[in-house]
């Protein structure tokens, strides 16, 4: 099973770091990867098992489900449900540590999931720096760092 690891710092509170990340339906506030999304049957973005369906600005279009929300812990994890990407069993957590040293916030980003063995390399790249960095780098870009 492949998986992915990425990690950054963030010059921010992690109050300001988790108010950002925290809605489920918030990716295009924030990702630059992401055009629009929209939580299925109007559900709240912060209930345990709510889908969001959201739209990437190449044109995938991509389904996941929230499997949990910590706000005591600043993470939250979900599974993709459809995908062009070719995985299955995804799951991925998104974790925020505080850095007591400067006031700066931990970050962490972490999937498992199964496809096909010739292409687990690409997409742990894809994934992990496309994906994930891009996340990071953009909230950096936002809040600080």
């Amino acid at each position: 099973m492949p998986e992915v690891f990425t990690s950054a710092i963030i010059d921010a509170p992690i109050a300001r770091v988790w108010e950002v990340i925290r809605d489920f339906n918030a990716l295009p506030a924030w990702h630059p990867l992401i055009a629009e999304s929209r939580i299925e049957g109007g559900a709240p973005s912060d209930q345990v098992g709510c889908v969001r369906a959201f739209r990437l600005k190449d044109g995938g279009f991509i389904r996941e489900r929230l499997l949990a929300l910590s706000d005591y812990d600043c993470c939250c994890t979900y599974s993709i449900l459809e995908s062009p990407m070719g995985v299955t069993d995804y799951v991925a957590t998104l974790r925020l540590m505080p850095v007591t040293d400067g006031d700066r916030c931990y970050a962490e980003w972490t999937a498992e999931f199964e496809c096909e063995p010739d292409r687990a390399d690409a997409l742990v790249t894809q994934i992990g720096e496309g994906v994930f960095q891009g996340g990071f780098d953009a909230l950096k870009e936002r809040l600080g760092g």
